[in-house]
């Protein structure tokens, strides 16, 4: 198979696209880095097209793998005939591959198996060929008679060889193929309540009576009812039409109408549809459906998760975190604008302790204390009564130094607390400490600090926890890796856990990269990035344009220009007569520039463009200005909204059915 050829068609790119592409990506190119820095040679794919064309680069290398692993094993039997070959070669599906090797796939035995054994093939041949009516069939079988075998009748013999035909009609792959797609069609999942629950109410109540078309099933019900089939309060099961699947398998199979075999292979086709390929047939419509609800998971959970992870920042500016609390207490901590712990304290403003004035006094004092602008409340138990007591409290500070408070999704935050992360950061504090700074460095920066919780766990996709696991991870650390690379890392202040994603970039890389850091002091330079044991020239090609040095000696270190092309920006900065500091920032000299007379062979106008717009505004945040929901306090419960109200609010998860 031609992988490329085949990317070329299905995908509609030129072949220079996918042929550089995938070269790119074969000596160990990145997506974030082909997408950003190599456009001449992808043909200007954005990072989405890249993905989908590597997945696909990749099954189809997968399906070539499987393709020579059969054929190899299909010619060892001295089976495989050119038409054979011919088929499994130009199949583009691995169902469809498996269907092809079935007939010659090794078997356990079977009732078929012990019947072709016992010698009954040639007899299931003849039958199957038979042509003319009113042959004596059972004098026919009298010849195949085995009693060694257990063959010692007449109806034996030819029950075992109508029980070769079933498998054998049960083995082809146009068949399966044709079931697959009528099951899928026309037929029909059915759910109902097992009988220990027909009169319980649970959270599958809808689906104690259910029928849908399975074309039609969307993918939050699909796992909804598989998930309560695994918990055994539903009974699931795909019907689909028989008697249209068993007509299409008998003007298949029964060549010869009217001979003496035909109510023989009539009998024999039913059997094979209602033994054999029925359960077969269900189960990889099952698959299917299943694979293509968790294909859907992925990509709402995807979604989320990045509509999370590139919510705008408030900002490096000091800031409170208040794991809220009833009867524990709320946990407050004070951090610096780089979000180090500078103090905790524990104040007990809500029911039963009701100590609001001394909860006060501690709050202001911290916030006069440590200068704090930004306060953020965790969205848990007591929320909004921490709130309320929070906003209370500063009303009397002056607008222009009242610090603003935000209630802030504390999901995955226990999980953080808990982590190995989390202790190596705080050893010496406990896990409502580390949850409370957890929740303060979510409204400073919630990339930098949502990237060391397990995405699972931030709580924004859709029955993530019924889906391929190894799936889920991988697509989700995709997610997380291209809004890594979008938004850029600083060099002196990223974490491991922000680092690794970086790309070119593993947790070895970054582990050593801040212990040089601790060590030797902040990197001045992109070029000190190379004295870090194990960043080769490859690595650092890969990473270097999305970190930032802010402050460094050469501005581009603070910018998405990657090294490779400082010599060209210095040149262009010699031509207008300036210095890349005149340069930067300076729309009008930036738009006088004549972009053509810098094309060279690996330089064209996609990446001049890039530079452009980079010098014009460098270090640019691709995030949205932040902004924050201002909550009513006169809306506490479901009974106190109205008709035509307005409110602000946040929307933390939107699944397929519903937001949240």
């Amino acid at each position: 198979m031609n992988i490329s050829s085949q990317l070329i068609e299905e995908f509609g790119f030129k072949p220079s696209q996918v042929e550089n592409t995938l070269g790119l990506f074969d000596e160990g190119a990145t997506v974030p880095f082909i997408a950003r820095y190599r456009k001449e040679r992808t043909g200007g794919l954005d990072e989405i097209q890249i993905r989908d064309l590597l997945h696909k680069y990749t099954y189809y290398k997968e399906l070539d793998e499987r393709r020579e692993t059969i054929l190899e094993s299909i010619k060892s039997q001295g089976k495989l005939t050119p038409e054979l070959a011919k088929k499994i070669n130009e199949t583009l599906s691995k169902t469809e591959l498996e269907d092809l090797y079935l007939p010659y796939k090794p078997k356990r035995q079977t009732r078929g198996t012990k019947a072709k054994d016992a010698g009954l093939e040639p007899l299931s041949e003849w039958l199957f060929n038979l042509s003319e009516a009113g042959v004596d069939i059972e004098g026919k079988a009298q010849e195949f008679l085995n009693p060694e075998k257990g063959i010692d009748t007449v109806e034996k013999a030819i029950q075992g060889a109508c029980d070769i035909l079933a498998e054998n009609f049960s083995d082809d792959a146009e068949v399966r193929k044709h079931l697959r797609e009528l099951a899928f069609d026309d037929g029909e999942i059915i759910s109902v309540a097992r009988k220990d629950f027909v009169d319980k109410k649970t959270k599958f109540s809808m689906y104690y009576d259910y029928r849908e078309k399975v074309s039609t099933v969307v993918s939050h019900r699909t796992l909804a009812m598989f998930r309560g089939e695994r918990e055994k309060v539903l009974r699931l099961e795909l019907r689909m039409p028989r008697d249209e699947g068993v007509a299409w398998m008998e003007q298949r199979f029964i060549q010869h109408s009217g001979s003496a075999s035909e109510a023989l292979l009539k009998k024999t086709v039913a059997d094979s549809f209602d033994r054999l390929l029925l359960l077969a047939t269900e189960t990889e419509i099952r698959k299917q459906i299943r694979g293509d609800a968790e294909e859907e998971a992925f990509k709402v959970f995807g979604e989320n998760l990045k509509e999370l992870l590139m919510a705008p920042p408030a900002g490096q500016k000091p800031a409170m975190g208040i794991d809220p609390g009833f009867r524990s207490g709320c946990k407050v901590v004070a951090l610096d604008k780089t979000g180090k712990l500078l103090e905790y304290q524990a104040v007990f403003p809500n029911e039963p302790q009701n100590k609001k004035d001394e909860a006060a006094a501690i709050v202001k004092a911290m916030i006069q204390r440590h200068g704090v602008e930004l306060i953020a409340i965790g969205n848990g138990t007591a929320s909004r009564e921490t709130d309320a007591f929070v906003r209370e409290t500063i009303k009397d500070i002056p607008e222009d130094k009242r610090p603003v408070c935000v209630i802030v999704s504390e999901a995955g935050a226990s999980v953080y607390s808990a982590s190995e992360t989390a202790a190596k950061e705080f050893p010496e504090y406990d896990l409502t400490v580390r949850g409370a700074v957890s929740i303060a460095r979510r409204l400073q920066d919630p990339l930098s600090e949502l990237v060391k919780i397990d995405p699972k766990s931030i709580g924004v996709g859709q029955y993530q926890h019924d889906v391929n696991q190894p799936k889920l991870k991988s697509s989700l650390e995709e997610v997380v890796e291209s809004c890594v690379n979008k938004v850029g890392v600083d060099l002196n202040l990223a974490s491991e856990e922000l680092l690794k994603y970086v790309s070119g970039l593993n947790r070895t890389h970054a582990a050593r990269i801040v212990e040089y850091r601790n060590e030797k002091g902040a990197y001045s330079s992109r070029k000190d990035l190379m004295s870090v044991s194990g960043v080769g020239a490859k690595c650092f090609e890969q990473a270097a344009g999305f970190l930032r040095i802010p402050g460094a000696a050469n501005p581009l270190d603070n910018s998405s220009v990657h090294p490779e092309r400082y010599e060209f920006v210095e040149k262009m900065a010699s031509e207008l007569k300036a210095s890349i500091e005149q340069l930067i920032g300076n729309t009008q000299a930036l738009r006088s520039i004549d972009k053509r007379q810098f094309v060279t062979d690996d330089i064209g106008l996609p990446t001049i463009d890039d530079i452009i717009a980079e010098l014009d505004k460098p270090g640019r945040d691709p995030r949205a200005e932040f902004t924050y929901a201002v909550f009513d306090d006169k809306i506490q419960e479901i009974s106190d909204l109205a008709p035509d109200m307005v409110l602000e609010g946040t929307v933390t998860n939107v699944a397929n059915f519903g937001a949240f």
